[in-house]
């Protein structure tokens, strides 16, 4: 599958004071929390045939941010993400899928030193040039994992049944990558 005609091959960078690296996950059985990791990196090295480009990204662990400094400093401690000991989050895509108008990402995740593959559901939002003359394309993504699949065991078993944090994270991308100078 081609690159559409005005985007360029090479190295993007990510843009992230335009991107937003979410979560959802629910809480009590009731509700749900939602936050984002706020410190992170990626490239997006595209070829001539978009199934040919790769991806890699890095989040740091301690920008976990939920909203509320108490769950905060409980997830970046030692029973969820253990930040001192494992700073960062990684994906590694292997392949790309073409999905009709969409992708499927398929890479590995690392997550407290485990590792597993992950498909993220992908499209495409398109390319535009910024008023500084910078080229950007956007990206949705979305995929759900297992947290016990990643060693993120903790939880606290509730009164009337059930458990305080669910086993599943809906993890939700929107991503903004800058073109590689001309």
């Amino acid at each position: 599958m081609a690159l559409p005609a005005n985007v360029t091959t090479g190295t993007w960078t990510l843009d992230p004071s335009h991107s937003e690296i979410g979560f959802t996950v629910r809480h009590a059985g009731i509700s749900k929390v939602r936050g984002q990791f706020t410190d992170a990196a990626a490239t997006l090295d595209l070829a001539e045939n978009v199934t040919d480009s790769k991806v890699n990204a890095s989040i740091k662990t301690a920008s976990f941010d939920s909203g509320d400094a108490n769950r905060d400093g409980h997830v970046r401690g030692e029973d969820f993400f253990d930040v001192e000991t494992f700073p960062e989050i990684s994906f590694v895509s292997s392949t790309i899928v073409p999905k009709g108008d969409a992708y499927e990402l398929q890479g590995d995740l690392t997550i407290k030193g485990i590792t597993r593959p992950v498909a993220l559901e992908t499209e495409f939002n398109g390319v535009a040039v910024d008023p500084f003359g910078n080229t950007r394309a956007g990206l949705s993504a979305e995929t759900t994992i297992s947290r016990k699949d990643f060693g993120l065991t903790w939880n606290a078993v509730l009164e009337a049944g059930g458990v305080l944090v669910s086993d599943k994270v809906a993890i939700n991308l929107e991503l903004a990558f800058i073109a590689p100078a001309a």
